[in-house]
């Protein structure tokens, strides 16, 4: 399926927010994750069905000052 990560369209096979953490090779646990805008919390990942043209934004802490 098609989605947009970060503004990138990308082809994934991945059908929830933690199979496409994993297919993407991010580590889950220092992330904040959103799905369509809307803030997905780390314990509802697994639970997070993926569509087709779904847009994905994954942030990582940055470290500085």
């Amino acid at each position: 399926m098609k989605l947009t990560v970060n503004g990138e369209v990308r082809e994934v096979t991945s059908t929830t927010l933690a199979a496409l953490l994993d297919e993407l090779d991010y580590a889950p646990d220092f992330l904040a994750t959103a799905r369509n805008g809307e803030i997905v919390p780390a314990a509802e990942r697994s639970r997070c069905a993926l569509k087709d043209g779904d847009r994905i934004e994954i942030l990582s802490p940055m470290q500085g000052g």
